[in-house]
């Protein structure tokens, strides 16, 4: 039984950087249809598109330095 459980293989670790592509290509998404898209039929979705764009961009943005950050400061304490 307790040569089953060490053979079965661990999950593959998901980058923590997924989270921050998400935020970004959504965020990256509404600002298209907020600002920069000539369809008529987003015209009455673009004030939403325009405040989630505010919001997700910065977000993302914070999210990846506070990432960075985080990485750098594991990286010196495994030296």
């Amino acid at each position: 039984m307790e040569e089953k459980r060490k053979s079965v293989a661990k999950p593959p670790q998901m980058s923590p950087y997924v989270f921050t592509i998400l935020l970004m290509g959504f965020g990256l998404w509404c600002f298209w249809d907020g600002w920069i898209t000539t369809d008529a039929e987003m015209a009455e979705h673009a004030l939403f598109n325009q405040v989630l764009s505010a919001i997700l961009i910065p977000w993302a943005v914070w999210d990846f330095y506070k990432l960075r950050k985080r990485a750098k400061k594991s990286k010196k304490k495994n030296e």
